[in-house]
């Protein structure tokens, strides 16, 4: 018996040791990959760390991501930079890695709606023509994409000049808005409106009362604004740097009932002591 107890106590005290160096590696590993931002963004927008474990390396999985999606990442990215990457790779390739998505099943599932659109766009056109207007589109769809990634989110459609997004939760929807509003090709000033529910999540598509939402929620916001639900603000939780301002409940077109609106608002954060 007291054989069997100190062999429990060593075993115990070994796999202390073994956590403790667990996380001082964890640790270390997060540590070297922030002090290259430039390989830090591509491997968050490739699905290989999430996020939230590089912020919090000891307490956070390093990714959810599956090898399928890391790949499928990869694909959109390379495609985004170099466009006739696809006549190369072929329409068979790309449909063989969609048809591997966990989230092509059109079942219903719970997911976090993000629109945006450009507030001056019909202007901008009417003054500057269409060629102008669609160098100015790609431009920002090249900048947003790698965003919406890094944050484990998809670009569902291009709607003329705004965007369709699904994420996985509220809090990464909420920050990628955020950081969205840093790709407003100028003078153009980027808008967007969230709503987080249920949907049912095909592989080129999403529908349900959640985008509908969502759609009306983006409407309300002014340039250089993120306007979420309160459902979507109370899914998101706590987020460092973002203030949650309530605004008041608006009659959106089509929806039955008032919806309660906050505006997300990034805020100066105290540095590390």
């Amino acid at each position: 018996m007291v054989n069997a107890k100190k062999t429990e106590s060593a075993r115990a005290v070994g796999e202390d040791a073994v956590d403790t160096l667990r996380h001082l590696l964890a640790r270390k590993v997060a540590e070297v990959i922030r002090s290259d931002p430039e390989e830090a963004a591509t491997a968050l927008e490739l699905g290989i760390i999430d996020r939230r474990w590089l912020d919090d390396p000891v307490n956070q999985p390093i990714s959810p991501s599956n090898p399928t999606e890391i790949l499928e990442h990869f694909l959109a990215r390379s495609v985004e930079r170099k466009p006739s990457l696809l006549s190369t790779l072929g329409l068979s390739a790309v449909q063989l890695l969609a048809g591997h998505r966990s989230h092509g099943t059109g079942e219903v599932e719970v997911v976090t709606v993000a629109f945006t659109d450009l507030e001056g766009f019909t202007s901008f056109t009417d003054t500057h023509g269409d060629s102008a207007a669609a160098a100015l589109l790609s431009a920002h769809y090249r900048a947003a994409g790698p965003i919406v990634r890094r944050w484990r989110g998809r670009v569902v459609k291009h709607l003329g000049d705004g965007l369709l997004c699904t994420f996985p939760d509220a809090n990464s929807g909420v920050r990628a808005a955020l950081e969205l509003l840093g790709t407003s090709p100028s003078p153009l000033r980027l808008r967007a409106g969230l709503h987080v529910g249920e949907a049912v999540v095909s592989q080129d598509d999403v529908v349900g009362q959640a985008v509908n939402i969502a759609a009306r929620v983006a409407e309300t916001a002014k340039g250089n604004q993120v306007v979420v639900t309160t459902e979507t603000s109370r899914a998101a939780g706590a987020i460092a740097g973002v203030e949650f301002r309530h605004l008041r409940k608006r009659r959106l077109k089509g929806i039955s009932q008032r919806v309660e609106l906050c505006e997300a608002i990034p805020v100066p954060t105290p540095p590390p002591r």
